[in-house]
């Protein structure tokens, strides 16, 4: 079922034909009542105002941004677009559809990531239609259909993601959004094209681990946040110690053995590696 355009005629002139036939029985009406033709005036004024509201039951309002499904006795005819008051057959019938761009915001749904992890995650989708068509006839409600299959998409694109990436390129919920966003457009539009639905955006809304792990998540995450300070920490002491041999080695100052040379690696990585002020024991006999 498909869209087609179906030609309609404006209003204004129908309506004030049919304002001028009420008009003119209840004009003819009294002339005829004044000749003594009273069987005459009611026939006339009977058929005038029942032409009068044959033509005004088949007027119509389409206002900015919506469209009319006309259909006649079940049997789809064709859909107009034109703005204003449009006439039409007075036995189509007449389903205005909103071609405005809207937005549907999921609930919290519980879901697993790849690893099997619990998680919280809601959507944001920004929709239109595209196809009133398809709308109307090819689905029963067609904005239930976009918040029940919306929410379906959601389920399973999140389950193909792990929450945070285990490796370096991998592709994650918390840290690639625009990837994610993405894909989630794409699983959407796919629910959704049979109902004439064009999905412009997808987006996270909210993203979190369920509360039942979320202490146990948030102390591994900042457990991987210290490992990779002390990493960072460490791989920068051990080129202030090698700048700081090669240096003094260089210049002369002092020429140690391999023991001494070993105890001041040791001395200079606690002094940088630690994470709180060293207190440093004065020598002062021979340094032999």
């Amino acid at each position: 079922m498909k869209e087609r355009d179906y030609k309609s005629f404006a209003g204004i002139p129908i309506l004030v034909a049919a304002l001028l036939i009420f008009i003119g029985a209840i004009a003819l009406l009294a002339y005829n009542i004044n000749q003594g033709e009273k069987v005459i005036g009611v026939l006339c004024v009977i058929f005038g105002i029942m032409l009068s509201l044959f033509l005004s039951a088949g007027l119509y309002m389409v206002e900015p941004n919506k469209s009319a499904v006309l259909s006649l006795f079940g049997k789809y005819m064709g859909t107009t677009r034109i703005q204003g008051l449009r006439w039409n057959n007075p036995f189509f019938s007449k389903k205005k559809i909103s071609l405005r761009v809207r937005n549907f915001e999921s609930g919290r749904l519980k879901v697993n990531d790849e690893g099997g992890s619990p998680i919280e995650i809601a959507s944001i989708i920004v929709w239109e239609v595209v196809d009133s068509a398809e709308a109307v006839f090819n689905v029963d409600d067609y904005e239930s259909f976009v918040q029940i299959q919306s929410e379906a998409a959601i389920r399973s694109m999140a389950s193909i993601y792990p929450y945070d990436p285990h490796e370096e390129d991998e592709i994650a919920l918390r840290s690639h959004p625009v990837e994610v966003s993405e894909r989630m457009k794409t699983e959407v539009q796919e629910r959704l094209a049979e109902a004439g639905i064009n999905v412009i955006e997808a987006r996270i809304s909210h993203l979190a681990y369920s509360p039942e792990i979320a202490q146990a998540m948030l102390q591994r995450q900042q457990a991987g946040a210290i490992i990779a300070a002390r990493q960072r920490i460490v791989e920068g002491a051990v080129g202030m110690v090698e700048m700081a041999l090669e240096s003094l080695k260089e210049k002369g100052v002092v020429d140690l053995d391999e023991e001494r040379r070993a105890a001041m690696v040791s001395n200079l990585l606690v002094v940088l590696c630690s994470d709180r002020a060293t207190q440093p024991v004065v020598n002062t006999g021979s340094i032999y």
